[in-house]
C-alpha cells in the first residue's frame, strides 16, 4: 500500500533565501511522524507547501499514490490535509460549533441557519474524538488546551486524513499535553497520519513513531523514534553534539545588589513577594502555570500597576509607573510573547534593534541617522550571530531564535543593567537554545543582573545561580543553583500552596 503522503525533491525559494533544497518526506497511514530541525531549517515551509499555503518551485507531491498540485489551502483540504498552526485561528466571540463549521453552516429553507444541525454535527466529531466538549460554549472562555481541541475538530470536519500539528504543546501544561496525546493516539488508531512539529525532545519517545530531521533547508534523514537516542537526533539537527554543561556558580558574596523587590503585591496574582538580584547573577523563576512569575515581571517593569511594594535599584528606591519609567531606570523586559510585545514584525531588523533607543539616532530636527542605525544593527548581527540576509530583512521572516536575538539586541543597545527574560527559549530549537544560554551567561559575566522565567525545569537548573520558586502568587522558597538542587526540590516548593516565604528570609542556601 502506498504512503498517504509522499513528497519528493521539494524545492522552494524566497527572495534572497533558498528555503528548501530537494527535500523528501513520507507519511504513512496511522503514524505520528515528528518533523524536527532548528528554527529556519524549513519545517514550517515544507508543511505550508503540503497544506497549500505556499506553492513549491520543484519536486512532486503524491497523496494515496496520486500526484497532486496543492494550489491553495482549499485544494489541500479537498485532499484530506489539515494543518493546525502554532497561533490558533479561532474567533473568540463565536461558539465552538460556529468556529468548526464557519462558512459551511447547515441551513434551512430560505437560507436560515440550522443551529440544531450545527451543534449535532459538532457533537458527532467530538464523539469520534471521545471528547467531552459543549458545542454551544463560547470559544473565548475555553482554556488554550480546549481551543486546541476545537482546532483539531475543525480540521477533522473536513474529513482530514492527514493532520499537521505545529508546536501543539507550546502553551499547554503537563495534564493538557497528556489529554492532547490521548486524542492523537485515537486519531492514529483510526488511520489518520499525523505530522508533529515540536522542539520538545522529551515528547518524541511518548508520541512519535518516526522522526524526520531537516537542517538548513535540506533533508538529513529519517529514524525510528523508539530506537534512536535523543542525543543522536539532536546531533542530526545541529550537525554537532551539544554539551550539557552544569551551571557554574560564581562567588557573589561581595557583589553589589542590583535589584531589590520588597513586599510586591497585586490583587490575588502577587502576594507579598520579596527577593534580590546581584550584579553578575542569573536568578531563575520557576513555578507551575498561573504561579505569578510573569505577573511579578510585569509589575516590576511597570506594565501592570502594583498595589503595594517597593523597588530598589543599586540601593535607591525607584518609582516605576510605566514601561518607559523602567527603561529609563535601566530595566529591559523580554516578554514571553515576543511577537506581540517585543517586536514590530512588519519592520526590518535595523528598526527593531534601534526601537528602544531612537533618541540616539534622531537629530534635533527629527531626522533619523540611517547610517548610524545600519552600523549598530550590523554590529549586533555579527555579535549575536543573527541569521538574516541583511539588516533590512523584515523580522517576521526570521526564525524564532533569531527573532529572540533581535529583541535581546534591542535591550543591549539600550545598555540595560537589569534584564528580565520571560520564557526566553519558548518555541526555539535546541541549537538556538544553546546559543541563547551562552548569551545569557555572558551577560551575567559582564556584570548585568539577569532574571530568567522558565517553565522548563532543566533550563532553570542549567542556567540559574539561584532559583526562586512561586506557587499561587507567593514566593515559597529560593534554592541554590548547581547540582545540589533537583527538579523534585523545585516541584516541592512549586506545589506548597499554604506556604509563603517571609520577606526577610532570602538565604543563598536552600529554603526548607
Amino acid at each position: 500500500m502506498s504512503p498517504i503522503v509522499e513528497m519528493r525533491g521539494i524545492d522552494k525559494r524566497f527572495p534572497g533565501v533558498h528555503a528548501l533544497k530537494a527535500v523528501d518526506f513520507v507519511l504513512e497511514r496511522g503514524e505520528v511522524h515528528a518533523l524536527m530541525g532548528e528554527n529556519g531549517a524549513g519545517k514550517s515551509t515544507l508543511m505550508k507547501i503540503l497544506s497549500g499555503i505556499y506553492q513549491k518551485d520543484g519536486g512532486t507531491i503524491r497523496v494515496d499514490g496520486r500526484e497532486v498540485e496543492l494550489a491553495s489551502p482549499r485544494a489541500a483540504q479537498d485532499e484530506g490535509i489539515g494543518i493546525i498552526h502554532q497561533e490558533l485561528s479561532l474567533m473568540n466571540d463565536l461558539t465552538v460549533a460556529q468556529n468548526i463549521f464557519i462558512g459551511r453552516e447547515p441551513r434551512r429553507r430560505f437560507g436560515r441557519l440550522d443551529d440544531g444541525a450545527l451543534n449535532r454535527n459538532a457533537e458527532a466529531i467530538f464523539a469520534a474524538m471521545n471528547l467531552n466538549l459543549d458545542p454551544r460554549a463560547n470559544v473565548g472562555r475555553l482554556t488554550i488546551a480546549k481551543q486546541q481541541m476545537v482546532e483539531i475538530a475543525k480540521a477533522l470536519s473536513y474529513e482530514s486524513r492527514v493532520l499537521v500539528m505545529d508546536e501543539p504543546t507550546a502553551a499547554l501544561n503537563d495534564k493538557e499535553i497528556e489529554e492532547l496525546f490521548i486524542v492523537i493516539r485515537r486519531l492514529k488508531a483510526k488511520g489518520v497520519g499525523v505530522v508533529y512539529i515540536s522542539h520538545k525532545m522529551d515528547e518524541l519517545k511518548r508520541i512519535a513513531d518516526r522522526v524526520t530531521v531537516m537542517r538548513d533547508g535540506e533533508y538529513v534523514g529519517t529514524v525510528e523514534a523508539a530506537a534512536t537516542p535523543v542525543g543522536e537526533i539532536i546531533a542530526m539537527m545541529v550537525g554537532r553534539a551539544l554539551s550539557e554543561e552544569a551551571v557554574r556558580i560564581p562567588d557573589l558574596a561581595a557583589a553589589e545588589t542590583a535589584l531589590e523587590v520588597k513586599g510586591l503585591s497585586r490583587g490575588r496574582e502577587i502576594c507579598d513577594v520579596s527577593f534580590t538580584v546581584r550584579k553578575g547573577e542569573i536568578l531563575g523563576f520557576a513555578g507551575l502555570m498561573g504561579a505569578g512569575r510573569t505577573e511579578v515581571a510585569r509589575a516590576i517593569f511597570g506594565a501592570d500597576p502594583k498595589d503595594a511594594g517597593e523597588i530598589i535599584m543599586h540601593g535607591r528606591p525607584v518609582a516605576i509607573a510605566s514601561p518607559s519609567d523602567a527603561v529609563a531606570a535601566g530595566i529591559g523586559y523580554l516578554s514571553e510573547d515576543r511577537k506581540h510585545f517585543g517586536l514590530a514584525l512588519g519592520m526590518d531588523v535595523r528598526a527593531n534593534i534601534a526601537m528602544a533607543s531612537m533618541e540616539r539616532f534622531t537629530s534635533r530636527t527629527g531626522r533619523l541617522d540611517e547610517k548610524a542605525m545600519r552600523d549598530v544593527a550590523r554590529r549586533f548581527i555579527d555579535q549575536l550571530a543573527i541569521r538574516t540576509p541583511s539588516d533590512r530583512q523584515e523580522v517576521r521572516f526570521l526564525s524564532g531564535g533569531n527573532q529572540q536575538k533581535v529583541v535581546i539586541a534591542k535591550w543591549l543597545l539600550r545598555d540595560c543593567d537589569i534584564l528580565i527574560f520571560d520564557e526566553p527559549t519558548r518555541g526555539i530549537d535546541v541549537g538556538a537554545k544553546s546559543e541563547i544560554y551562552k548569551l545569557l551567561q555572558s551577560l551575567a559575566a559582564q556584570g548585568r543582573a539577569v532574571i530568567v522565567i522558565s517553565s522548563e525545569l532543566p533550563e532553570v537548573l542549567r542556567l540559574a545561580h539561584r532559583i526562586a520558586v512561586m506557587c499561587e502568587g507567593r514566593l515559597t522558597g529560593i534554592l541554590p543553583g548547581g547540582p545540589d538542587t533537583s527538579q523534585e526540590d523545585i516541584m516541592r516548593l512549586a506545589t506548597m500552596r499554604e506556604a509563603a516565604m517571609q520577606p526577610e528570609a532570602e538565604p543563598l542556601e536552600a529554603v526548607t
